[in-house]
């Protein structure tokens, strides 16, 4: 038994110090938020609620602007086009939603490890306003999906030049 507690949950191994491990210690795994009122959500224990709610930010997203565009880089992989939504609601958010299937299981299969996540993914970014949202595109491939956002073209303030007189 360690004396140091192990801070990264419990995957197994008891080495506090493991630079592979991306799971965060989580003081309240297992709270019981239940009650016999409460909805659904908060009557699952917390370690299945916050498993819940990583895959939903758990998809990594790049966001760069360009003079022209703005360009979205989200890594897929594994995931087919017709399994993801791009979609652009009212007020100029943008919505990156899908789900990942889960590898079938057979009964003498004996996993070791299981790192990739499976489940729903969505993340949503608000736009700014020089954006032109009628014309957005989505292209995936090789497990990258790229959405390019065009903005409004800026009119350069016009100068005119006054003469001095005198």
């Amino acid at each position: 038994m360690s004396i140091i507690p192990n801070f990264f949950g419990n995957r197994g191994t008891n080495n506090v110090f493991d630079p592979f491990s991306l799971d965060v210690w989580d003081p309240f795994q297992d709270f019981p938020f239940s009650s016999p009122t409460s909805s659904s959500a908060l009557s699952m224990p917390r370690s299945e609620l916050s498993k819940e709610t990583s895959q939903l930010a758990s998809t990594r997203i790049d966001w760069k602007e360009t003079p022209e565009v703005h360009i979205f880089r989200a890594d897929l992989p594994g995931v087919k086009k017709e399994e993801v939504k791009v979609e652009v609601e009212e007020g100029r958010v943008l919505q990156i939603s899908g789900e990942r299937s889960r590898e079938s299981e057979e009964k003498n299969d004996k996993w070791h490890r299981v790192e990739r996540s499976s489940g729903k993914f969505l993340r949503r970014f608000r736009l700014p306003e020089n954006t032109k949202v009628d014309e957005v595109k989505a292209a995936m491939e090789n497990g990258v999906l790229t959405v390019t956002v065009p903005k409004v073209e800026e009119k350069k303030p016009e100068v005119k030049s006054i003469q001095i007189s005198g």
